[in-house]
């Protein structure tokens, strides 16, 4: 019988293995919106977001609830990693009347506490902030607010359930004329534990309460806690585990012992977790063990056993003497002797084994509730490997090693990816609420800062509606036959007058240069559809830098290889030019190449016709078969792109290394070219918007800093706010700014962020990626030799957030001004057109399309725009104006 019993108490661990997992689904149940409401693991958000990093300087009060008593400290915190806080308290016996009477009365004695209790401190702070630490059940919407769900633990005063205890405190605190004192912060005791065992250096992420109840906090991704609407950043939640196994997940380890406690409890079938592990249950386990053994005659033989029957005659503090002290048989005779229970070393002996087997089950739970904790903060946060800090209270915990030696082995073997250190409270909950109300002001204090810093960058809608008139403006004036010279935005014909309308049909050839590559296509287009061949070919920085000659002369000779290849030699094909440099243009195939950029300098070209530069070098090379027909830069080439799929498709936008954009003008408006019918695309060249000063007032000084290193200073000015060349460089002088202000990395940046172009704009991206672990943004500080912290690494996001949303606000903006000019152009209560789009930063940041796509929709509310990512790029294009021009 003894053996049957001691079976039914053991857990095998495939047994608790299927428990943790039982655990985690629970767990994401409690944390998920649609299915919180019914979860048994109820997972609530605490609204505490960090964890001390050890400057916390200050006078912290404190008053905790305890269970019939109000326990009040004053913490003093160095800054010196909070290892040495210096605390004063003092302890106030509550009257049983108080605890089951009015709600404000209870409320008022707590008051009255805190205030005889400062009448003998000396604290002088004008502000002294106070954490509140009150365990019962809440629903928690901030960190000082928090409504009681349930009263428990002997409490019952009314009208306070439902109510926010916080502002109840607050309240009577005022009546008390202590003005000074201010709540700041709400807690249970198991967020106490974890913020008591966080030392700078040793951030604690875990707490585990191992007391009379049970319960469990840790610090989960905030994007994952759906019920509090955060999306950055950690939180900690209170599981309130204890009523895990309530929906029937533990009915199979739950032994006739523990159906027997709950029955006698005051909430059958209520915390059946909890009735297995808490202490206020332990002893009465081994009691009803004992009572069955005892009737079937397996112990205390011929002896009468009716005092076990007495409720609470075993406590668990003398289970746990029984199995930890040396001397536990002499503790279990002494034990049974005061029972008045026969005492033989038989007995004695599997007295002790019992109460071994519900103190090891009691741990293994213990274990496997942990584990599951352990293994979800690992797979939310995408590690191979999770180390972290697990502070430890109550008194199952506290200097009993059995216990610690069990919890330790199972957790590992149910968690192998997971080390935990697990670290003793030593004062309580008390001196983690001021930890928790101390972090709270560092906190808000860094938010005013980081606020001030980031303030420039944050655009309001007025402030885009007025970048939207002004780029109307310089779109007037670039279109103006006398304005034109003078205007910031250029405004260029490309003389392409007219979009595919899908009836093109022949065989066309393409060039795309736009960089150290270049592309050469054959292009078939047919009533089926388009086909392309194309291939990449190098130019060499010898002839980028070299002569026209030479460099027109390459590019002939990678011609003549393609059409080799693709049996084209003997055709005449028309041919479309990609030049993604800026040019005047004077006719679709005639441009005046205005500057090299993007490392060319090839002698001899500037202020050339690069079309007649094309036609000399197949001239030289006796390469007849070469019917240029058509010019465009990569901005047209996009839109006639996306426009041979799309009829609608009458703007292109860049928005990648550099940005631009163009669009269908009518002719009547285009005052640098002769004649007033149909509609001509303009190439806007719009990176230059603001050379003129207009937009003086959007460049903070981060963006000056970034212009005065270009090799431009004070041109292409709107290109230096949007575009992927430089937006890596803007944060770059952001962390710089915020590390000399103590915000990151504390105060020490590395010299590597010091150099110009380190920090690449694909950061912007993978650092933006929601969700994403911090390993993975780790590896981009590692690079820099940036030792940053979690929060270091949160608040690079959301300076990365604000340069990113800033440019596409303001990309927003200048198409806005193109898309109302177009539907007042054509005089249209509503607008329906569609962008061609390209470039690395609209396709891969994974936020920027979003951005501009709600910023556009919020300022033109009259148009309805679609947008249209070019697949093909702008070589395509160039073949389809070509195309166009032919048809």
């Amino acid at each position: 019988q003894v053996q049957r019993a001691l079976r039914a108490l053991t857990i095998p661990l495939e047994r608790l293995q299927v428990m943790k997992n039982h655990m985690m689904q629970a767990m994401h149940k409690g944390l998920s919106q649609s299915t919180h409401s019914e979860a048994t693991v109820r997972m609530l958000p605490t609204y505490i977001c960090a964890t001390p990093d050890g400057t916390e300087k200050g006078d912290f009060l404190v008053v905790e609830l305890c269970q019939s008593q109000v326990r009040t400290l004053l913490v003093t915190l160095l800054g010196d990693g909070n290892l040495s806080p210096q605390m004063m308290y003092k302890t106030f016996d509550m009257p049983e009347e108080i605890m089951t009477g009015e709600g404000e009365a209870l409320f008022d004695f707590i008051a009255q506490c805190v205030s005889q209790f400062l009448a003998d401190t000396s604290s002088t702070q004008e502000r002294l902030p106070l954490g509140f630490v009150f365990p019962f059940c809440c629903r928690q919407t901030q960190l000082d607010k928090a409504e009681l769900i349930s009263w428990s633990k002997g409490f019952s005063c009314s009208d306070v359930e439902g109510k926010d205890v916080g502002q109840l405190l607050q309240s009577a605190i005022k009546k008390q004329e202590l003005s000074h004192v201010e709540v700041v912060a709400l807690m249970n005791d198991t967020v106490g534990t974890m913020m008591t065992c966080s030392t700078e250096g040793r951030p604690c992420e875990v707490a585990l309460v191992m007391d009379k109840g049970s319960n469990c906090c840790f610090m989960a991704e905030a994007h994952l806690v759906e019920i509090a609407k955060e999306t950055s950043g950690r939180m900690c939640v209170n599981t309130e585990w204890g009523c895990f196994g309530d929906n029937g997940n533990l009915s199979d380890i739950v032994t006739p012992y523990d159906e027997c406690v709950d029955n006698e409890s005051s909430s059958p079938g209520e915390k059946r977790f909890e009735k297995m592990v808490g202490s206020l249950y332990l002893g009465e386990i081994v009691r009803h063990v004992l009572i069955t053994l005892a009737a079937e005659k397996a112990l205390f033989k011929g002896s009468s056993v009716a005092v076990l029957k007495e409720k609470g005659i075993l406590k668990t503090q003398q289970v746990l003497e029984i199995i930890n002290n040396e001397e536990g048989m002499a503790v279990t005779k002494r034990t049974l002797e005061a029972l008045g229970l026969p005492l033989n070393e038989r007995d004695c002996s599997r007295v002790q084994q019992i109460c071994l087997a519900v103190v090891s089950r009691a741990a293994s739970l213990y274990a496997a509730g942990l584990a599951a904790v352990l293994t979800y903060m690992c797979q939310s946060r995408d590690m191979d490997q999770l180390l972290v800090n697990v502070g430890v209270d109550g008194e199952l915990y506290q200097g009993h090693t059995r216990f610690e030696e069990i919890l330790h082995s199972v957790t590992r073997l149910l968690a192998p990816e997971c080390v935990a250190t697990l670290l003793p409270s030593t004062d309580g909950s008390g001196r983690g609420a001021a930890m928790v109300t101390a972090v709270a002001l560092r906190l808000e204090a860094q938010r005013r800062k980081v606020n001030e810093v980031l303030a420039p960058l944050r655009l309001s809608l007025a402030d885009l509606e007025q970048v939207q008139a002004l780029m109307r403006q310089e779109m007037e004036l670039g279109l103006g036959q006398e304005t034109h010279a003078n205007a910031s935005v250029r405004m260029l014909p490309t003389f392409v007058c007219s979009t595919p309308d899908g009836t093109e049909q022949g065989e066309f050839l393409a060039l795309d240069l736009g960089g150290t590559n270049f592309r050469v296509l054959v292009v078939h287009m047919t009533e089926e559809g388009i086909r392309m061949a194309s291939e990449i070919y190098v130019i060499p920085t010898a002839i980028m830098q070299g002569t026209g000659e030479a460099l027109f002369d390459h590019i002939i000779d990678c011609i003549v290889d393609f059409q080799t290849k693709q049996d084209l030699m003997n055709h005449v094909l028309p041919l479309g030019f990609t030049f993604s440099f800026p040019c005047q243009q004077v006719g679709l195939d005639k441009a005046l190449l205005l500057t090299w950029t993007k490392g060319f300098s090839a002698s001899n070209c500037v202020g050339q016709d690069v079309v007649q530069l094309l036609r000399e070098a197949a001239q030289r090379k006796h390469h007849t078969g070469l019917n240029v027909v058509a010019l465009v830069n990569d901005t047209v080439g996009t839109m006639m792109s996306c426009g041979y799929d799309d009829p609608k498709c009458e703007i292109g936008l860049i928005v990648g290394t550099g940005t631009n954009a163009c669009y269908m003008e009518e002719m009547r408006n285009v005052g640098t070219v002769e004649g007033d019918e149909g509609r001509m695309c303009i190439n806007m060249e719009w990176g230059a918007f603001g050379d003129n000063g207009c937009l003086d007032h959007i460049f903070t000084s981060f963006d000056k800093m970034v212009d005065d290193q270009t090799i431009n200073p004070g041109k292409q000015r709107f290109e230096k706010l949007i575009s992927g060349m430089y937006l890596g460089e803007i944060v770059r002088h952001i962390l710089l700014a915020m590390a000399e202000r103590q915000l990151l990395f504390h105060g020490k940046p590395s010299p590597k962020l010091y150099c110009k172009d380190i920090f690449k704009t694909k950061f912007l991206s993978t650092i933006e990626l929601n969700g994403l672990a911090l390993r993975q943004i780790r590896a981009i500080l590692e690079d820099l030799d940036l030792n940053a912290s979690y929060e270091d690494s949160e608040l690079m996001r959301e300076v990365c957030e604000a340069v990113s949303l800033r440019a596409a606000q303001l990309c927003a903006a200048g198409l806005a001004a193109v898309v109302e000019k177009m539907r007042e152009n054509r005089g249209l209560d509503q607008l329906t057109v569609t962008v061609g789009v390209d470039g690395t930063l609209y396709k891969l940041h994974p936020n920027f399309s979003h951005n501009l796509h709600k910023t556009l929709q919020d300022l033109t509310p009259n148009c309805t725009v679609t947008f249209m990512p070019s697949e093909d790029g702008s070589g395509k294009g160039a073949a389809l104006v070509a195309a166009v021009a032919c048809r």
